[in-house]
């Protein structure tokens, strides 16, 4: 019998059950043209024409390469590339590097590594290691960023001045004083105008400036500029675009073959983080937007890096710029309301119309103009708050580092020093772990200050022997990471200290905050003694919802209805918890106290027979919950609309598209601490799921029966195809229990019967001449735990009977698994194929690889 979790490679139909979870639902080829997508694209083109001839221009290369690469970024990525609204092109934190090949190998060799460096991204897309450039620290993307744009900042400013830039910023900076004496006074003008309408026009007020300002902000700017030179007469230099016929076009590479090899690797690294980066925060935008989410879902990376490289060999080949996704552009063509592709395509084709028809009209444009808009950019890319970012999570010196190493090095330099300097800052956290121990008023307090590791133990333990046997410790931790090795020595040195009478609390750093689960309004100790209330307030961890952790608390401390059939005795779904097994955490680095085991009740309780009241639900104690409770829903939905929708919004908008299409009908007890996606791995639409009181499938037929599960099988199988349908029981049944002390004289109620369909597993399991069902290696542990057994079998034989079920098998189109799951442990159980046993196999991790 092969493992029930759920699967898709036994799917007979992949292209309708299988999809990549990190890839865009396939769309119907060639949609047609949008409104929304044609007046964006305007809008992109309209801000991609002046940046795009200002790198050019920033870079020294000719002037037609600017529009060949916003040309070829936006037909070639846009058709071919894996984020449909990210608009591609030449991009101002490529500026340094190419500048630097031309000044170094000429404009033809530069061409002819911007195809090397797109054949390098095609071969990282074809081996599927986009994500992989996401786990660059930011703090190293942001520095070469800002690096970039003081490079740029500071060689256009000579520009702006009416001067000639160095390729070096010492050479700027050095020559900025002798370049401040000899301002030219109509450059300067020009480009003060140019910056002014850049800064004033989205801030223009009331509803007739709501109106202008649908006009892009660079593109008044350079006009408005280009205007005013005009008029006043300024003589200064302008655009000059070559005919096409003398365009320069790629060539061979020349030069020593290692300062080629670097240079591809920089400008295939700049391009590739640049453009995942990109798309990455495109989908963020998208997000932000549900109606627009829903049509175009999450960015395929693989697919970018493919586009983007695609887009490369073509640019370099026709002699372009390097391309890359640009933020400015992408996100202007979100807010403008594109909804596919077919937006950045067109701004493409529009570039390309410009370029053929609009000579004229752009050579009119001074390069001062063009030069301001440039250094406003650069400008912009030391971004204020990406430094408050860095330096909130205390990686400022990883930011200073790469920028001052990209400014005076150059970007392949500075990205170098960044990661060496993330490296060893990483390293120092892990090493960097304080540990104090002093005295107060007969109670030893250790203070650890730092990520607990295995290079702390030994002086971890070197403190802890501080303390006396049987003497009372409390052990602060402050640190969001403790490895196996340290949870060991603090373990061990604890179990010594409580078998000679002492006792241990640990705690988190701020007050009232106990390292250990909750029971009630109380804490645990780490040897599992009650603690104080925490009357602080609940700091909860994303964690937490799975260890039945609850921040408000009833004030009746009243817990759901302990020991229904539904949730098995002594179950507590708020107000009363047990703490589990203890197990370190990554995300938090804290003890859970090992009290008792899983499903324990902590006050005696017995099953109750159906007709019987709830020992102590609301009823008995003549209080309701249903203020905590509701806080406690709208707190739940409030957390997965925040934290959880924007994660899962794409592929439930394609399963709104295409409808269910499950591979498993799982069949199961409604208990509470069975969470059917937990314990199979599978996520929405996976699984077209049945719950009960039981989990019981009533023999097709029986008098008094319930059509309701009849029904959900038959649109399983009949409708959804499902390949497989899974029965699955679990320890501590309080159905079982029920049907163990069922007393014939109890009241006639709608559960006592629903709870007859599983009066045939009681039978079964009574009668001697059949093989009694067992876990592997041992026998069931009592009779409820036999009766769950023999009950999931027994419910597979009524499942036989339904037509439905026993066309799909004759045809070999279905199969039935029987499964098992102990709560308690954790464990799963599978009914193995064949033979006269009836025995539930384990199900470990070398199972779940096969």
């Amino acid at each position: 019998m092969s493992a029930c979790t759920p699967t898709r490679h036994d799917d007979a139909n992949p292209k309708e059950h299988s999809h990549e979870p990190h890839s865009p639902p396939a769309r119907p080829r060639g949609p047609r043209l949008t409104g929304a997508d044609a007046s964006a694209s305007i809008a992109v083109f309209l801000i991609a024409l002046p940046l795009s001839l200002g790198i050019a221009l920033a870079t020294g290369a000719p002037l037609q390469a600017g529009l060949v690469a916003a040309a070829v970024g936006g037909v070639v990525v846009g058709r071919l590339g894996g984020a449909p609204l990210q608009v591609s092109g030449p991009a101002a934190g490529l500026t340094v590097v190419t500048a630097e090949l031309i000044q170094r190998y000429g404009w033809r060799t530069t061409c002819a590594i911007t195809v090397l460096a797109g054949l390098a991204q095609l071969g990282l897309g074809l081996l599927r290691v986009a994500r992989t450039a996401l786990a660059v620290s930011p703090a190293i993307v942001h520095g070469m960023l800002a690096g970039i744009g003081v490079t740029i900042a500071v060689a256009q400013l000579h520009i702006v001045l009416g001067g000639t830039p160095h390729s070096s910023v010492l050479l700027n900076l050095r020559d900025l004083p002798a370049q401040l004496a000899q301002v030219q006074t109509a450059s300067l003008a020009v480009s003060a105008l140019t910056l002014a309408l850049l800064l004033a026009w989205p801030r223009l007020p009331g509803r007739g400036g709501r109106l202008l300002r649908a006009m892009p902000a660079p593109l008044v700017a350079v006009t408005g500029a280009t205007a005013c030179a005009a008029l006043l007469g300024f003589s200064l230099p302008k655009v000059d675009l070559p005919s096409w016929s003398s365009h320069a076009l790629a060539g061979l590479p020349e030069g020593p073959m290692l300062g080629l090899i670097a240079a591809v690797l920089t400008i295939t690294l700049v391009c590739s983080v640049q453009s995942l980066l990109g798309a990455v925060a495109v989908d963020k935008l998208i997000a932000a937007r549900p109606e627009l989410s829903a049509r175009v879902g999450r960015a395929d990376l693989d697919r970018e890096l493919l586009g983007q490289g695609a887009a490369n060999v073509v640019s370099g080949a026709l002699g372009g710029l390097p391309v890359a996704g640009v933020a400015v552009r992408s996100t202007a063509n979100v807010n403008a309301g594109a909804v596919s592709r077919n937006s950045t395509m067109l701004h493409g084709v529009l570039v390309v119309i410009a370029a053929l028809l609009m000579v004229p009209v752009l050579e009119l444009i001074p390069l001062a103009s063009l030069a301001a808009l440039v250094m406003a950019v650069g400008i912009q890319m030391v971004s204020l708050h990406h430094i408050r970012t860095v330096t909130r999570h205390r990686e400022v010196l990883v930011y200073a580092v790469t920028t001052l190493g990209v400014v005076f090095l150059g970007v392949l330099e500075g990205v170098t020093l960044g990661i060496g300097m993330a490296v060893g800052v990483a390293l120092h956290r892990l090493t960097r772990t304080r540990i104090t121990h002093h005295e107060e008023e007969g109670v030893h307090h250790v203070r650890v200050r730092g990520q607990l590791t295995f290079l702390a133990v030994p002086r971890l333990s070197r403190t802890l022997h501080l303390v006396p046997q049987g003497a009372h410790a409390v052990v602060e931790l402050d640190g969001s990471f403790m490895d196996h090795a340290a949870y060991e020595a603090l373990q061990d040195w604890q179990n010594t200290q409580a078998a000679h009478g002492g006792t241990v609390e640990l705690v988190g750093r701020r007050t009232g905050v106990r390292i250990g689960e909750p029971t009630g309004p109380a804490g645990f100790h780490l040897d599992g003694r009650p603690g104080t209330p925490d009357t602080s307030g609940c700091r909860c961890h994303p964690w937490t919802p799975w260890r039945n952790h609850q921040c408000a608390i009833p004030e009746t401390g009243t817990s759901d209805r302990a020991g229904s059939p539904a949730g098995g005795p002594g179950t507590t779904d708020e107000a009363t918890h047990t703490p589990e097994d203890t197990k370190p955490s990554a995300l938090t680095g804290r003890l859970v106290t090992p009290s008792a085991a899983v499903g324990t009740p902590t006050a005696p309780t017995t099953a109750l027979t159906p007709g019987d009241p709830p020992a102590d639900g609301p009823e008995a104690t003549g209080t309701s919950n249903t203020t905590g409770t509701g806080r406690q829903l709208a707190r739940g939905i409030s957390a997965f609309q925040r934290n959880t929708a924007p994660l899962v919004r794409g592929e439930l908008a394609r399963l709104a598209r295409e409808g269910q299409q499950p591979s498993q009908l799982f069949l199961t007890c409604a208990d509470s601490r069975l969470v059917t996606s937990m314990i199979t791995s599978s996520g929405p639409g996976d699984l077209f799921v049945v719950r009960n009181v039981g989990n019981l499938v009533p023999p097709p037929g029986e008098e008094s029966g319930d059509d309701s599960v009849a029904a959900a099988i038959e649109y399983g199988v009949d409708v959804l195809r499902v390949r497989s349908i899974t029965v699955c029981g679990h320890s501590g049944c309080g159905a079982m229990q029920a049907l163990l002390a069922s007393d014939q004289d109890t009241v006639e109620t709608p559960l006592r019967r629903w709870l007859r369909h599983g009066g045939p597993s009681v039978a079964r399991m009574a009668d001697g001449s059949r093989p009694t069902a067992r876990l592997a290696g041992r026998a069931a542990a009592d009779a409820v735990e036999q009766l769950c057994l023999t009950n999931v079998i027994q419910q597979l034989e009524h499942l036989r009977a339904h037509d439905s079920v026993s066309r799909a098998l004759r045809a070999g189109e279905l199969e039935l698994h029987g499964m098992y799951f102990h709560v308690g442990e954790a464990q799963a159980y599978l009914l193995a194929d064949g033979g006269e046993d009836e025995v539930f196999d384990h199900v470990g991790v070398a199972d779940l690889s096969a």
